[in-house]
């Protein structure tokens, strides 16, 4: 499948957003334009939600400057929908072995605590704080709403998924990384520039088409508690891959929109990063990953019913979370996951949980 839901250190899923295929909407985040809004025609008053939301694909188009080769399905769901989409997706998309060489990864590591459950955590934290997300394999958009009128939120997320369809049918962007399961780190960078992209179009967005009223609104739902208590609430490791490509992502691209404009942006489509190092330092972007490589030989020579369910690479961005929630000061922590050059992880299991 296209798209997956997992969480993480690895894949075509690399953190719990919605991924390699299923690109999300911000988690609970409002726009930070601060430009004045000029005033835009209200939904109500049009009485064609379908209208609106064409209105809306057209705006995209003008800011963004893709083109569009072919209609979008858009789908608008609520809470409880979204929770069982991503049940359902999460489940038919992650290899169980996987999924439990993950969690015994980030208990070995201490970054989940030893009793949790890391499909229940990210289940939770994913229906919480995910507001939208487009399946490439079906072409498709999907947007949360509460009230099913196309209201400043919807419309708000509506301009980030759509940005998302453009990009698959601009690029590979999304077929490139399906069913990767072994290059977290290298998809969290890939994450932040198409989220970054999406991100900083539906700000754009947002300042040209919304009014004062509508962006209050925006702000009010990202206070919602329910909202904030799933993301608060969530291990770091899962919390900051989470809003990784979309805070950090989000800097990186607008930095780059705004030296080249969006065909820059465009640019980094055909010549993606390798690396979480490289969006946390735009200077090194140049600097290519050390491979390390784990021998080949390595289950068999630890003798019969030996098995790696799991090989990764961490990054420097997981491996700053690991250090500070390990205890280490955050100005160290930051410092010495700077240092990083490139990495190769395995988990081995063995006969009698060895």
């Amino acid at each position: 499948m296209a798209a997956q839901l997992v969480a993480a250190c690895g894949s075509a899923t690399t953190s719990p957003s919605p991924s390699a295929g299923a690109a999300a909407s911000p988690p609970s985040q409002a726009p930070t334009a601060t430009a004045t809004p000029r005033p835009s025609q209200s939904p109500a008053a049009s009485g064609d939600a379908n209208a609106v939301y064409d209105a809306v694909e057209q705006q995209v188009v003008a800011i963004r400057g893709l083109k569009p080769s072919k209609p979008v399905a858009r789908q608008f769901i609520d809470g409880d929908e979204l929770r069982t989409m991503i049940t359902q997706q999460f489940d038919e998309d992650t290899p169980p072995a996987y999924l439990a060489a993950n969690e015994q990864l980030y208990k070995a590591l201490g970054l989940i605590p030893a009793g949790a459950s890391l499909r229940d955590l990210s289940l939770d934290l994913l229906s919480g704080g995910v507001a939208g997300f487009y399946r490439n394999d079906q072409g498709k958009l999907y947007v949360v709403s509460k009230s099913g009128l196309p209201g400043a939120n919807e419309r708000f997320y509506f301009a980030h998924e759509y940005d998302h369809a453009l990009q698959d049918q601009n690029s590979t962007i999304f077929k490139d990384q399906d069913g990767v399961l072994d290059q977290s780190d290298r998809l969290l960078a890939r994450q932040a520039v198409y989220e970054g992209d999406a991100t900083l179009l539906m700000t754009q967005w947002a300042a040209a088409n919304l009014t004062q009223a509508d962006l209050l609104e925006i702000l009010a739902s990202g206070s919602d508690p329910a909202a904030q208590a799933a993301l608060s609430g969530a291990p770091a490791i899962l919390r900051e891959t989470l809003t990784f490509p979309y805070t950090t992502g989000l800097g990186y691209i607008s930095t780059i929109q705004s030296k080249g404009g969006w065909d820059a942006v465009n640019a980094m489509f055909a010549k993606m990063p390798a690396s979480t190092e490289q969006i946390l330092h735009p200077d090194k972007s140049a600097d290519a990953p050390v491979a390390v490589a784990l021998p080949a030989d390595l289950a068999s020579s630890l003798g019969a019913g030996w098995t790696v369910p799991l090989e990764d690479t961490f990054g420097e961005l997981q491996l700053g979370i690991w250090l500070r929630e390990s205890g280490v000061p955050n100005g160290a922590a930051t410092e010495a996951a700077a240092g990083w050059g490139g990495d190769r992880l395995a988990v081995v299991k063995g006969p009698d949980g060895a």
